[in-house]
């Protein structure tokens, strides 16, 4: 029994939630630098602050995607985890401008994006769990078009409460804008309302239908397993695991001695100490596979990150290079825009804020011109291939970071911003949708969870490198971390083109349900 394709109206609701998860994602993105910059943080000491959001998601989506796999009960399998997270983040959310600290701030945003994390981490899984792979393009794109209105609303939101509703976007030293404290009030209450939306609007596949359809699949699998790598090979022994994590523990704490006795930046211990712990966890792992303990998470998520897809390898390098250079815009957009183009890096200032805002207003840009892109996405791709409209948008990507550097009247960076816009509509969906298709739907929360490492850890590299390079290299200036940024993004549009995207569905097959799909959108 084939998984049968879905109505436009039935994915329109299984991915509303996202229009949600992505205004809390979007309000921490645009404002968090800012708020800590008012509380007092200098700004060559924003990447270890935001070391936050990818250190808690490096811990939090492989444990949530590998609880999901094994869950169903009253409200199934991946909906609880929705339910939670977005209770959580709407907590959050109303605390974080309210933070009367730094060092309060800062926890916030682990709470913040943990919460954030337990609700978007399953919402992958669920394409995967309720499309069949023809549709999955789709699904993916589905997602980036909420993401992308959901990002508008909340880039756009401070600015839209100073000047459609006279709030001050200005507080005293060391207080938050009264403007930005609204958006994060109106964004708390959007994030409940879309995501129980779908919660309640869907309903899942249960395990004996997922069996069902996986097995009609078999064939196939069978067929494409050696290419995807599912099965092929086995997980380090025990001794493997203890020599390797060895080497990385040893290594990882004599760089962290190397330094403190240079007494180098603080920033390196990032670095050092993920090494060591990434050691340890080996260490562990073959200890426990020593003593035949391995029917426990722990020793399951190891062994899978350690059996990926060969496709999954491949996207890594992808993933690398592109997040790196979204978190370089993501931290230095605004300091880099109010000193570059505005000329102040006084957050106090009247002047700073109406730059700071205007970002907000750029990251509108570039996730309304996302939501647009993600429409027409599937078309271009039963067209092309994935794998070139991905390169083609992370080059487009590339130019956008760039062109920060060349445009110096602020009021033209809305045209970099198309660049950038096309680039995030593709990074949000077309990666997902080649890996849900070489994964097997009992893994795929646990894959979709480790797949985040490939996220975190460029992110880890850029909190260790960004400040050093901003305060040594570039002299201060922010605005060169985002033309970095574009170096990077070239990079990764360099490696798609050597991805397997074993699933891909034929020209003609993805035309019928693009085609389809927006018959269905018409009527």
């Amino acid at each position: 029994m084939h998984k049968p394709s879905l109505s436009f109206w039935r994915i329109w609701n299984m991915c509303f939630g996202f229009f949600g998860i992505q205004i809390g994602f979007g309000l921490q993105n645009a404002n968090v630098s800012r708020i800590f910059q008012t509380l007092g943080a200098e700004v060559d000491a924003l990447p270890i602050l935001w070391i936050a959001a990818p250190l808690t998601g490096l811990l939090v989506q492989p444990v949530i995607g590998y609880a999901s796999d094994r869950t169903w009960g009253r409200l199934g399998r991946r909906r609880p985890y929705f339910l939670y997270g977005a209770l959580a983040t709407t907590a959050a959310l109303l605390v974080m401008p309210n933070s009367p600290a730094l060092w309060v701030a800062a926890g916030m945003l682990w709470i913040m994006d943990a919460s954030i994390n337990v609700t978007m981490e399953p919402f992958r899984a669920f394409v995967g769990d309720m499309l069949p792979h023809r549709q999955r393009t789709t699904g993916f794109a589905m997602q980036s078009f909420f993401i992308g209105l959901g990002a508008v609303l909340a880039s756009a939101l401070p600015w839209i409460m100073t000047n459609w509703f006279s709030v001050a976007n200005v507080a005293e030293a060391g207080g938050v804008p009264p403007s930005l404290k609204s958006a994060f009030y109106i964004g708390a209450g959007l994030v409940l309302v879309s995501v129980m939306w779908t919660v309640f609007s869907t309903k899942e596949y249960s395990p004996e239908e997922l069996k069902r359809h996986e097995e009609s699949d078999e064939a196939r699998r069978l067929k494409t397993k050696a290419v995807a790598g599912i099965g092929i090979g086995k997980a380090p022994s025990a001794a493997g695991f203890l020599f390797t994590g060895a080497v990385w523990l040893s290594g990882g704490l004599a760089l962290t001695a190397v330094i403190a006795m240079l007494s180098l930046q603080k920033e390196f211990y990032v670095l050092s100490v993920c090494g060591a712990a990434f050691g340890l966890i080996q260490i562990v792992a073959g200890v426990l596979k020593r003593r035949g303990e391995t029917s426990n998470p722990f020793s399951e998520i190891v062994d899978d990150l350690f059996l990926m897809p060969k496709t999954m390898k491949q996207l890594a390098w992808v993933q690398f290079f592109t997040w790196f250079a979204l978190f370089s815009m993501w931290i230095f957009a605004t300091p880099g825009v109010a000193r570059y183009h505005y000329g102040t890096d006084d957050p106090t200032s009247v002047i700073y804020n109406n730059g700071a805002d205007w970002v907000g207003m750029l990251f509108a840009v570039y996730n309304g011109f996302a939501a647009l892109v993600a429409i027409v996405i599937p078309i271009i791709s039963a067209k092309t291939s994935r794998k070139t409209v991905h390169s083609i948008s992370l080059l487009c990507g590339a130019a956008g970071l760039v062109s920060f550097l060349i445009i110096r009247d602020p009021s033209l960076l809305w045209i970099s911003m198309i660049g950038v816009g096309i680039a995030w509509a593709s990074i949000l969906s077309v990666p997902y949708a080649i890996l849900s298709g070489a994964l097997p739907s009992a893994k795929m929360g646990v894959y979709m969870g480790i797949f985040n490492f490939f996220i975190v850890i460029p992110q880890f590299v850029a909190a260790t490198v960004l400040g050093l390079l901003v305060r040594s290299i570039f002299h201060g200036e922010p605005i060169y971390a985002l033309a970095l940024g574009g170096a990077s993004m070239t990079l990764a549009a360099i490696f798609t083109l050597f991805v397997e995207d074993i699933a891909a569905p034929s020209i003609a097959e993805g035309r019928e349900t693009a085609l389809a799909s927006a018959g269905d959108a018409g009527a």
